[in-house]
C-alpha cells in the first residue's frame, strides 16, 4: 500500500517562474511610472503658478497695483514694508497656505513686476534649476502655462 504524502509549499521551478514574471512586470511598468513623476511635478508647478496668478489679481483689486519685484511674491502672505504699501491689504494675505510655495523641485519661483511678458512674470526653471532646457528641465512660465 502506498502512503500518500502531504505536499506543502512550492517547488523551485514554481518560485523561479513567479520571479521571472515579476521581473518582467517591473521592467515594463517601472520606467513608465518613473516618467510620470516628472509630468506630475510639471503639472504641479503650472497649478501653483495659476494659484499665485489668482492671488496676484486679488492683491491688485485691493491695492491697485501688483507687488513690485522688490516686494516679491511674499507680498501675497505679508503686507509689504517696502515700495508702494497697499492701503487695503487683506489681513490673512492672499494665499490659502499662508506661505509662498517653492516649486516642486524645491526652488523659489522667480517673480518680476513689471514683467517682460505682461504685468508680471512668474516662472520656475524646472528640474535642473537652470534657465532653458527641454523635457523635465524645461522652464514653466506664467505666460505659457497650458
Amino acid at each position: 500500500m502506498r502512503q500518500v504524502q502531504n505536499r506543502k509549499g512550492f517547488t523551485l521551478i514554481e518560485i523561479m517562474v513567479v520571479i521571472v514574471i515579476l521581473a518582467l512586470l517591473a521592467a515594463l511598468v517601472g520606467p513608465k511610472l518613473m516618467g510620470r513623476t516628472d509630468d506630475a511635478k510639471m503639472t504641479d508647478a503650472r497649478v501653483q503658478i495659476k494659484n499665485m496668478e489668482t492671488a496676484l489679481k486679488l492683491y491688485k483689486l485691493d491695492s491697485g497695483t501688483y507687488p513690485t519685484t522688490e516686494q516679491g511674491l511674499s507680498a501675497l502672505v505679508a503686507k509689504p514694508t517696502v515700495g508702494v504699501i497697499p492701503k487695503s491689504y487683506k489681513d490673512e494675505g492672499y494665499l490659502e497656505s499662508k506661505k509662498v510655495p517653492k516649486d516642486p523641485w524645491g526652488n523659489e519661483y522667480i517673480y518680476l513686476s513689471p514683467g517682460e511678458h505682461g504685468d508680471y512674470d512668474i516662472y520656475s526653471f524646472g528640474a535642473d534649476g537652470v534657465k532653458g532646457g527641454e523635457g523635465k528641465n524645461a522652464d514653466i512660465t506664467s505666460w505659457d502655462t497650458k
